[in-house]
This record gives C-alpha cells, sequence and structure tokens, in this order.
C-alpha cells in the first residue's frame, strides 16, 4: 500500500512491509523507482526487518518538480522518513542514494545504526582517456550521457542494458516498459538529468564524518567504473578506520539488488548481524 509523507517541497511514496523488527529504509537510484528492491524486500522481511521502500523525489510516485534534486536533498528527505516512521534505521541506498544514506549517517547518526550502499556514487569522479578502452565503461557512459544531456528515455534504456550485464531478471521486459512510462510522465526526464548533472562531492566530504558500520556492494561488471572494485575500496579507506566492509558481487552490473537478489541478501544481512554484534 503507498502511504505519502510531506516534505518541505514536496510529497514523498514510500510503501512499509513487516509490521515489527528494525526498520531498513531502501532507497533506490536515479531513473527508478522503489520497485526496484522488489527481489531484495521479502528476504529481508523474512529476516526480521520493517522494511520502507521509498520513491526518491522526483522519481516514481512522489512529487516530480523540487528546487534541488542533490544527494543532501536526498539525504533530508531520509531522514525525514526515518522520524516519521519511528527510527533509528538501518539505510540502504542504490548508486545516487549510496551518497545520500552516507550523508544521513554523518549528518542524523543518533537515526542511522547502519548503512549499506549499493554501487554508490559517493566520490568525486574523474575519467581518463585511456579508460575510454574499456568497452563497457565507454558504452555506458555514452549511454549515459545520452540520456542526461538529452533527456532521451531510448538512451536510458540503452544504459540500464549495459548496466545489467549477463542474464537479465524474468520480468526485464515489463519492468522496463514501465520505467519507460514513469519517464514519460511530466517532470521525471527531467528529475533524472538533474540527477545525472549533480556531482557526488557532498557525500565525499562526509564519508570522514560517518560513525556507524558500513557495506559497501559493488558488482564485478558494473560498466560505471573502470575498475569497480577499486572504486568500492577507495570508499572504505575514506571511511574512518574499521567502519567499512566490501563485498563484490561477481558478474552483476550496476544493479547487483536486481541482478543477484540472494547474494546481495545474504551479504547484508551477515553484515547486519556483525554490526549488531
Amino acid at each position: 500500500m503507498t502511504e505519502f509523507l510531506t516534505v518541505d517541497g514536496g510529497t514523498l511514496a514510500y510503501e512499509v512491509t513487516g509490521t515489527t523488527g528494525q526498520l531498513l529504509v531502501l532507497a533506490h537510484g536515479m531513473g527508478d523507482n522503489r520497485e526496484a528492491y522488489r527481489s531484495l524486500t521479502p528476504a529481508l522481511v523474512e529476516a526480521g526487518y520493517r522494511v520502507a521502500a521509498v520513491d526518491l523525489r522526483g522519481c516514481g510516485e512522489s512529487s516530480a518538480a523540487w528546487t534541488s534534486y542533490s544527494r543532501t536533498a536526498i539525504a533530508g528527505d531520509l531522514i525525514a522518513l526515518v522520524r516519521h516512521l519511528g527510527g533509528p534505521a538501518v539505510l540502504v541506498g542504490h548508486s545516487i542514494a549510496g551518497g545520500a544514506v552516507t550523508i544521513a549517517a554523518a549528518t542524523a547518526p543518533e537515526l542511522v545504526t547502519a548503512v549499506v550502499e549499493l554501487a554508490p556514487f559517493t566520490r568525486k569522479q574523474s575519467m581518463r582517456l585511456a579508460d575510454l578502452r574499456v568497452a563497457s565503461y565507454r558504452r555506458g557512459m555514452r549511454h549515459l550521457l545520452g540520456a542526461t544531456v538529452f533527456g532521451s528515455a531510448g538512451q536510458w534504456s540503452r544504459y540500464l542494458d549495459v548496466a545489467h550485464p549477463g542474464a537479465k531478471p524474468a520480468d526485464w521486459d515489463a519492468r522496463s516498459a514501465r520505467i519507460t512510462a514513469m519517464l514519460a510522465e511530466p517532470g521525471r526526464m527531467k528529475a533524472l538529468q538533474a540527477m545525472g548533472k549533480t556531482p557526488p562531492v557532498d557525500a565525499g566530504a562526509q564519508l570522514r564524518n560517518v560513525r556507524c558500520p558500513v557495506l559497501v556492494v559493488q558488482g564485478s561488471a558494473d560498466c560505471d567504473w573502470v575498475d569497480p572494485r577499486a572504486e568500492g575500496e577507495g570508499i572504505v579507506a575514506d571511511l574512518p578506520t574499521g567502519l567499512g566492509r566490501l563485498v563484490v558481487v561477481e558478474g552483476a552490473g550496476h544493479y547487483p539488488h536486481v541482478q543477484s537478489p540472494a547474494e546481495v541478501a545474504t551479504a547484508v544481512l551477515t553484515f547486519l548481524a556483525g554490526a549488531r554484534a
């Protein structure tokens, strides 16, 4: 059941699964909606968590038009949702939301007990000409730029194809059609473009201020980095010593929770058990 929370600047849509247990908030990446966690949520609920999946500002059933789509703004939304639902909570964020949950943990430590970053854009990015020799990175970058610069839903679909290498989920065609339909709604593509043009420097600056355990999950075949493992290791290195842990899902792309939900669920639950201990 969709519920709504009004915050400064708009309305957030979310749904809660499970009635007891610690609160766990799932935040998807740009150009997506909370359905991204459709295959991960059941395992988390079965493990005893109360799971809230939220549509980011500009996405899904949340308001389309906002004054900012930065990671800092998204972090504020997540903090508001945790307060509304009765935190503290574990925060899980994918891609742009990986940076947002980092900021939330650093700025509201009393509300965040642990953080999971899935294929996160949390640090300032740089590109070398030599990077374009890697075919998957080159293809992904071309389609990503086509979507964010020109507002092309077709280019976004092509990016998603590259970002899910190998076998696709069973509901891939239907899910892709729903994403395309969402982006055709007024303001949705503009939100994607704005998110894509927002640098992650605000999140990177907060890594050293995080005080809770952090799990970083990278797909080994993620087209957004020439070396996904190195990016994950860089995030862990920028955190206070001993807080971060990296798991690399072999064969997965930029959406490991979609392509390998069972493996990601095991990694998350193992991490959270250790964090509690």
